[in-house]
């Protein structure tokens, strides 16, 4: 759907956005920075480079500064730029196993192989206002970034097992069904999305949903309206390797490393099945994967995964209310569309209002004696 165009004079139009600039840059002692934007605010980045399903932090801080800061607007930004640039390859899938690790963290195991690592969090952190970023002065910022500079690039790929294999060798967990390697990922950006989706479809859906509106029906769930509350298998945050089939190869195994991204990983083990028909009984995992350190939204993610495969009445189950309402372009041009014209449509209730109220003074006036 996505209402975006807005007709209306040509020399207001123009006005309204050289007011919409004035308003941005009234207050401002100079320009903020794109990459200042990039590298400060970086978790708002993440978070619109995931929802509009573009991976360009340098874009997503350009639209964050065009769009003063509003994400819905910003990720509507990034997803437009997006269509407009040609899809020259199509990438290997991602070993998310053997990535360069920054945060890894297990909620159903305090030790486990390869260790915990907190990383960057606000997890452990007093919620308390920090008054000293109003004058955050030089020499603290450089004795921060002396202290942990060349961390990234010193951590090494590590093939850490996931806690989800560990538990497959013990047969404790469902194996996800077999998928052939002739199989075509279904193109949410190509092709119409369809009910019942196949999960391709779904997993896809979910990665570019709304962070709001995915973790409001994953909270619904775990409130009891619904049948997920899962326990945090693993949830790592690192950099995965980005490599393309070489484009002048002639085997197989030939490829082309681009470059790296980072990513959110959660897989969420959820409550006890039956695996495929048979009498074993085991757990069940939900899979969440999202651009950037995204961790609410990989979480909320995983959670729905698995809550729109259980059969129910609660909204979170639902597939087609799930997937259909996680879009923030469809969602807020949907609203935002009440702002468009529509004298047409209300002049109509308009006249069928007045006409009812005559009618019924009419009636009223003739019973009377």
């Amino acid at each position: 759907m996505g209402y975006v165009a807005v007709m209306g004079g040509q020399e207001a139009i123009k006005a309204s956005h050289d007011l919409t600039q004035y308003f941005r840059l009234r207050h401002a002692s100079g320009s903020l920075e794109v990459r200042a934007i990039e590298s400060q605010l970086r978790l708002l980045v993440d978070r619109v480079m995931s929802e509009a399903g573009f991976y360009a932090p340098a874009y997503a801080a350009l639209a964050i500064k065009q769009a003063e800061g509003d994400g819905y607007e910003a990720a509507f930004l990034l997803r437009a730029y997006r269509s407009t640039v040609p899809r020259n390859h199509v990438s290997l899938p991602l070993d998310t196993q053997n990535m360069r690790i920054i945060r890894r963290i297990s909620s159903a195991f305090r030790d486990i192989p390869g260790g915990q690592f907190i990383g960057p969090s606000f997890d452990y952190a007093h919620r308390l206002l920090d008054f000293d970023l109003i004058h955050e002065l030089p020499e603290g910022i450089r004795r921060i970034i002396e202290r942990f500079e060349g961390m990234e690039e010193s951590l090494v790929l590590a093939r850490i097992p996931r806690i989800s294999d560990l538990l497959r060798t013990e047969s404790l967990l469902a194996s996800p069904e077999p998928v052939s390697e002739e199989e075509v990922p279904f193109d949410i950006t190509r092709r119409k999305l369809t009910f019942p989706a196949p999960r391709s479809a779904r997993l896809q859906t979910l990665a570019r949903g709304e962070t709001g509106a995915m973790v409001a029906l994953a909270y619904s769930s775990m409130r009891g309206y619904g049948a997920v509350h899962p326990t945090i298998g693993e949830l790592r945050v690192g950099y995965c390797a980005l490599v393309i089939p070489y484009p002048l190869g002639y085997g197989d195994d030939d490829s082309l490393y681009l470059g790296e991204i980072l990513m959110t990983e959660v897989e969420s083990i959820n409550g006890f099945v039956h695996n495929h028909g048979s009498e074993v009984i085991q757990f069940v995992l939900g899979y969440g994967l999202s651009f950037g350190q995204n961790e609410v939204k990989s979480i909320a993610m995983s959670i729905l995964d698995r809550s729109v495969d259980i059969k129910g009445s609660q909204p979170a189950q639902d597939e087609e209310y799930v997937l259909s309402h996680i879009d923030s372009m469809e969602s807020m041009g949907f609203v935002s569309h009440l702002k468009l014209p529509h004298y047409v449509t209300f002049q109509s209730e308009l006249d069928r209002l007045r006409q009812a109220q005559t009618a019924k003074l009419r009636d009223e006036q003739e019973v009377e004696p």
